[in-house]
Parts: structure tokens; sequence; C-alpha cells
């Protein structure tokens, strides 16, 4: 019943592919790593020409990237711009996503950058961007755990228990004031479904 919308949309984004010259590296709505993980879902079951249109695109954007600084988080980040983009290369380039990663945060093993570890500090939760960091908080928690399920060893761990210091610290704050409960929720069944 929704094929018809979701065929439009593919054609849509298809053409918007070719036209949108630099991703959108924001840590809010607008991310470009964050939309095509979604997106890429969908199109490898229903549409693989799309899914190989998307792969090929994030490796244009993406494959140069090193050395990832995490300039974040910012006041309203509800997306880690780094994580997700690392998540978008995994789930859109798999084949050469190790060689990548190694490359986009050298030293992930050593726990740096240190941003991207520490989980954000929330002062007001009825601020509807502040609240936007328990967001961040449980965002970063589904990037870690998909990224872990590409690792071994040591590092494995490291990005598992970084997830749970997310999560842990973000859970209690899912429901309580509207700034967050609204959407929180969704946020939180991403970091939960994640297998292990």
């Amino acid at each position: 019943m929704l094929e018809p919308l979701a065929r439009a949309f593919a054609e849509r984004l298809r053409a918007y592919l070719k036209v949108l010259t630099y991703p959108i590296r924001t840590g809010t709505h607008f991310n470009t790593a964050f939309a095509l993980v979604l997106v890429q879902e969908w199109a490898k079951r229903f549409d693989p020409p799309l899914a190989q249109a998307i792969g090929e695109r994030v490796w244009a954007w993406f494959g140069a990237d090193r050395d990832c600084q995490a300039w974040e988080p910012s006041g309203d980040d509800f997306l880690s711009s780094t994580l997700c983009e690392a998540l978008c290369m995994l789930r859109t380039n798999p084949d050469r996503f190790d060689a990548w990663f190694s490359n986009f945060l050298p030293r992930l093993g050593i726990g740096e950058p240190k941003t991207l570890f520490e989980p954000a500090q929330v002062s007001d939760r009825s601020d509807g961007k502040i609240a936007h960091l328990d967001g961040l908080n449980l965002s970063r928690a589904w990037c870690w755990r998909h990224l872990a399920s590409s690792m071994a060893g040591d590092t494995r761990e490291l990005l598992l228990r970084t997830a749970d210091a997310h999560q842990l610290l973000a859970m209690p704050h899912v429901s309580g004031d509207h700034a967050g409960e609204h959407w929180l929720a969704s946020f939180a069944l991403l970091a939960s479904l994640v297998c292990r």
C-alpha cells in the first residue's frame, strides 16, 4: 500500500544524490550519513541499484576522511556526526570499511578522540535544545554497538563498554519532561535493539 510512496521517495533521492555536492555533517536532523543509514536498509532489500548508488556517493564524500578530530558535542547535537559517518561507511561500503576506519579513527584503541568516549552532560532537561544531548548519548550507544559488531578483542569490548556508559546515562531521562520524552524513546529503541 505504501510502495508507490516509497518508490517516489527513492526516485527523488536518486536524483538528489547526483546534485548534493557535499554531505551535511551536522549533529541534527539534516545529517546526511544518518539519513542514508536508514535509507540503505530499505534500498538493499527493495532497490539494489539505489543501494549501490548510495554506497558510491558515500565513498565519494567520506572515503578520503582521515584522523577525525571529533569536535563534538555542540550545544544541541542529538547525533554524532563522527559516528554516523562511520556507521554509514560500515553499512554502505563493508568491504572497504576496515581499512577506512583504521585511518578515520587511528587512535580508537586508546580511547581517542576522548570527546567520543565521554557521554555528554545535560545541564537542563527542560530546555528543548540542551535536552538533545540525551539523544546524542543514545544515538552514540546505537552507533558504538554497530561498530563493535565489526571489531574483535579489546577494541570490541571498549566500544561496547562505551555504548553502555552512554545508554545508561540517558535511559532514565527518556520520560519525565516533554522536551525529551516526545522523541527520545525512538533513539532508546535504536540503542536497545542492536544485537551483541
